[in-house]
């Protein structure tokens, strides 16, 4: 990654880096409308999984924030370490709160109503999503940018779960197989789980986002001093 941003121009530097700021922008704006029409949806149609999405977009909207905030700071490493911490304490608390509200689903036996405004939303999900991983990745990749590269990942366990929540409700709907519901729920507990986990540690961003800098630091000096 390191050699492929030595040999890129500072045009193309720049222009990956507004494809970046472009892509994060567009996540933020559909994950805000994704959010509030699945917790809207899941309110209404008594859906632990559904609830537990939109809440889950509203993390993402954050994370995906925090890589906006981001590529306008000077040293983008110094601030990488809180924000991931910000956002792995996040990802616990939805992880407690989907947990406990799907047990007490199961155990309560909720009857889940069907939600045509939530099967759109979660089958939408499953379409768009994947293609904003994908530009995402692809920039990050070619830019060296580890932050961008793991919020494309983040996008994609979005599509996971969206995934999830689509056949949980609709084995509900067809089926009427109310505790798919809150097994969905508990499938997005568990994603939930792992990314706080990985963001706590800061495996995905912290260091290596530092490492690529310093990289890219040695490789200007090198430059200066063939100069």
């Amino acid at each position: 990654m390191t050699a492929a941003t030595g040999t890129l121009s500072a045009q193309r530097k720049a222009t990956l880096q507004r494809r970046i700021r472009w892509i994060v922008s567009a996540t933020i704006v559909y994950n805000l409308i994704e959010a509030v029409i699945a917790l809207t949806a899941g309110n209404l149609a008594n859906s632990a999984a559904l609830v537990a999405f939109g809440l889950d977009s509203t993390i993402e909207v954050l994370s995906a924030a925090a890589v906006a905030w981001q590529f306008t700071r000077r040293d983008p490493e110094r601030w990488e370490r809180g924000t991931l911490r910000v956002i792995a304490v996040a990802f616990f608390a939805l992880a407690a709160y989907v947990t406990a509200s799907s047990l007490f689903a199961l155990i309560t036996r909720v009857d889940v109503e069907h939600s045509s405004t939530g099967i759109a939303i979660a089958a939408l999900s499953v379409v768009i999503m994947p293609f904003l991983s994908f530009a995402e990745r692809r920039a990050g990749r070619e830019l060296g940018s580890a932050s961008a590269v793991a919020d494309s990942k983040q996008t994609l366990i979005c599509t996971y779960l969206s995934a999830a929540v689509l056949v949980g409700l609709l084995l509900n709907s067809v089926l009427g197989w109310w505790w798919a519901d809150a097994i969905a729920g508990l499938v997005i507990a568990a994603f939930a789980l792992r990314e706080g986990i990985e963001a706590w540690r800061g495996d995905a961003c912290a260091t290596s986002v530092g490492m690529l800098l310093e990289d890219e630091h040695d490789d200007d000096r090198h430059d200066h001093d063939h100069h």
